[in-house]
């Protein structure tokens, strides 16, 4: 008898061990889905996600269409130094760009980044400068801002008269921690570029940024443009919103998601509907709960959320609605904790959501 229960004290115990070692290894795969459920309206599974390397510390994802039907995602790798090109349609890595450096083409730390036309801008915060480089080839074409540049992060640009006005967001330090808000004025660059077949060229045009105490621009990072609407959003970190100024460089008061971020305000991309509707895309950075806030883009207000079945910790995003590969009606990718790059079906998306978009 005595034998029986040891035995059978030891097939239990080995069970158990068993359980245990098995919830260890699907823990990280299950994590994010199960957080994201008890605070997410809708689940939102991933198409694609490209080939993981966290050593990279990627941070921003562009989209660029080329002629021959090349669709690529542009990412820029912080720790690498570099540009990860990938197969925007299935995620396969095509090739990686760059290296650490400060000579053309080389990078310091690239974070923001945009697509012009036919030419890639790359923001480098440790070189303190933007670089544009033309696309193919990857060949840089233009070094800006290393004069007025402190500490850049992000981009986004708007078409002008022309050619392109660029904003980058400086969050520099100031020069000590008790300093007023006046000091906070240039949080805000702007540059204004024209473009070539070839050439890319730009200037220097001035610093922007409320400077009032009680709403200056704090902790800056993401930046995007509504044209039509004639708002700028950039996220402030500090705050838990996004402060909207118009394409002036004025603070108008506005400001976006008070109240409904649970986390870090990070990445933002604008969905474009027809006749000036459509929707802000918003990341509400976390590795328990994170999420993207959609907001209505005439009137700025919450209309949903959701999560991805895997990603966490997401810091740039971008949008395409280009109809190519898998996805009919466009494309969303968001960063997978700093290691690899998501792709979502926008019309999944539009249609979990109950979102009122049809074509552009």
């Amino acid at each position: 008898m005595t034998r029986c229960i040891s035995v059978q004290r030891i097939f239990q115990a080995t069970l158990w061990l068993g359980m245990v070692l098995l919830l260890c290894q699907c823990q990280g795969g299950m994590r994010s889905l199960r957080r994201a459920q008890s605070d997410a309206e809708f689940i939102v599974t991933e198409t694609f996600l490209t080939e993981r390397r966290r050593a990279d510390n990627v941070d921003s994802p562009a989209v660029w269409h080329g002629p021959g039907g090349r669709h690529w995602l542009i990412t820029t790798a912080k720790s690498a130094h570099q540009l990860l090109v990938h197969d925007a349609a299935n995620g396969e890595l095509i090739r990686r760009v760059g290296g650490p450096g400060t000579e053309a083409g080389r990078f310091g730390r690239p974070n923001g980044i945009i697509v012009i036309g036919d030419f890639v801008v790359v923001v480098e915060r440790d070189n303190h400068r933007l670089q544009a480089l033309s696309l193919p080839d990857f060949e840089p074409v233009a070094l800006l801002g290393a004069e007025v540049l402190r500490e850049p992060y992000g981009i986004a640009t708007v078409r002008g008269e022309g050619g392109w006005d660029v904003w980058v967001t400086d969050n520099y330090e100031p020069n000590s921690a008790s300093a007023p808000a006046s000091e906070m004025g240039e949080r805000l660059r702007r540059f204004r570029l024209q473009a070539s077949d070839v050439q890319l060229t730009g200037e220097y045009v001035g610093a922007f940024g409320d400077t009032t105490e009680a709403s200056y621009l704090r902790k800056v990072e993401s930046i995007a443009i509504d044209p039509v609407h004639g708002r700028m959003l950039v996220a402030d970190e500090a705050e838990g919103v996004h402060k909207v100024y118009d394409l002036e460089g004025r603070f108008t008061g506005q400001l976006v998601g008070k109240g409904v971020f649970k986390n870090k305000p990070e990445g933002l991309a604008l969905l474009e509907c027809a006749e000036g509707r459509g929707y802000w895309l918003a990341t509400d950075q976390d590795y328990a709960n994170n999420r993207f806030l959609v907001f209505d883009r005439e009137n700025l207000a919450i209309r949903g959320n959701f999560s991805g079945a895997v990603i966490v910790n997401t810091d740039g995003v971008a949008l395409t609605r280009l109809n190519f590969g898998p996805f009919s009606r466009g494309a969303f990718y968001a960063v997978h904790d700093d290691g690899n790059v998501a792709a979502f079906d926008l019309a999944k998306i539009v249609a979990d959501l109950g979102l009122d978009c049809g074509s552009r």
